[in-house]
């Protein structure tokens, strides 16, 4: 197997404390038609084509259960971006990016895959997560307009209405939350900053700024710049650890993913990882990550513990994207977006093997992907 080393080791090991569950889909049978492994359902955004994808994988073979057409304007094409999942499976979300002039979030039902209310959000919304008490978290990735400060927009999804607009930073991207949902952390790409929201005051708390060589806390409400020449990191996403202690944001330009300390507020590793690290997440038992090497067409898994990649695996097309993790931590399911004409794909990867299990084609650019539920055996 392929190994990489950091510069340290320290052993991040939790237990989840999220479980996404809902009605079971009737009809879930192994490959020969009898109860066999469970089901994995996960739902996938197709950018370039206006659609949600419900892909099914049985544990031998990943299949597409349901399209579901998410654009409102039917001459243009709305971009889906980010998908989310509440924490008790009855909903799911999407931002719809190329908005007029702001996005929104749409929320559809799980039952029924069809729309239950909206919000909008800032300039071009993308990555986002749900709480346990039912705020969402959305980054205004502001893709498109100036490289001005940005936000993150907070969503009362009961009634489907923003409550606050968080200021944060420049191109804020990667919307994740701490398991108990008290802490949100995003990353910005042009300003080289990590930031903490305290999701309970709904205002951030900390920033710490990713200049390669140069990471430390910036106890600054000003934005810094960027040096003529300099290294840069440009992050991509932030990922807590399942414990909370730790946060993960990926370099994408520099190839690397840093490890920050949450109580200390400092660096403590490098992982020096295939070209391009995009999407980030963390198995739910704690012990690895998983990585998409956008650059390199590949996803990286990185046993925490050690601090080693244990698995560099092949994607079946270009451009790999997102990731969402199965409750049990066996599988990972990759959206990966293809290029031209091709259309986009789900790869299914089994962590504890190490390779590919299977792979199904879903609508073009697939980017953000989202876990729903396992349907027991």
């Amino acid at each position: 197997m392929h190994k990489s080393k950091v510069t340290t080791s320290r052993r991040a090991t939790a237990v989840w404390a999220l479980f996404c569950a809902a009605a079971p889909v009737q009809g879930a049978t192994g490959q020969d038609g009898s109860p066999g492994s469970p089901s994995y359902y996960v739902y996938v955004a197709a950018e370039s084509e206006d659609r949600v994808d419900l892909i099914r994988f049985d544990g031998t073979v990943a299949s597409l259960v349901d399209s579901v057409f998410v654009g409102r304007f039917p001459t243009e094409i709305d971009g889906p971006h980010g998908l989310a999942v509440d924490p008790d499976g009855e909903r799911w979300y999407v931002t719809l990016a190329h908005g007029n002039p702001f996005g929104v979030v749409v929320a559809y039902s799980t039952a029924t895959n069809r729309p239950a209310g909206s919000a909008e959000l800032g300039f071009f919304p993308a990555t986002m997560q749900v709480t346990p008490a039912g705020l969402l978290f959305a980054a205004n990735f502001n893709l498109h307009g100036e490289h001005e400060p940005s936000s993150v927009s907070v969503v009362d999804v009961g009634a489907m209405i923003e409550v606050a607009r968080i200021p944060t930073c420049t191109m804020p991207h990667g919307s994740r939350l701490t398991s108990d949902g008290s802490r949100h952390y995003s990353v910005c790409m042009m300003d080289e900053l990590l930031v903490e929201v305290d999701a309970h005051r709904l205002e951030v708390a900390r920033r710490f700024h990713l200049a390669p060589g140069a990471e430390q806390p910036w106890p600054h409400d000003w934005m810094p710049t960027r040096p003529a020449g300099a290294p840069v990191c440009s992050p991509t996403w932030a990922q807590p650890s399942v414990d909370g202690r730790r946060v993960y944001v990926a370099c994408n330009r520099n190839a690397q993913v840093l490890e920050i300390d949450v109580e200390s507020w400092r660096l403590l590793r490098r992982f020096e990882t295939g070209e391009g690290p995009y999407n980030l997440d963390v198995t739910p038992d704690g012990a690895r990550l998983v990585v998409t090497y956008k650059g390199g067409q590949a996803t990286g898994v990185w046993d925490l513990a050690s601090g080693e990649e244990v698995a560099r695996v092949p994607n079946t097309r270009t451009l790999p994207h997102g990731i969402a993790v199965s409750p049990d931590s066996r599988y990972a399911f990759v959206s990966v977006e293809g290029v031209g004409g091709q259309p986009g794909t789900v790869d299914v990867i089994d962590l504890e093997e190490g390779v590919r299990a299977a792979s199904v084609d879903v609508g073009k650019q697939a980017g953000g992907i989202a876990f729903w539920k396992v349907e027991p055996r």
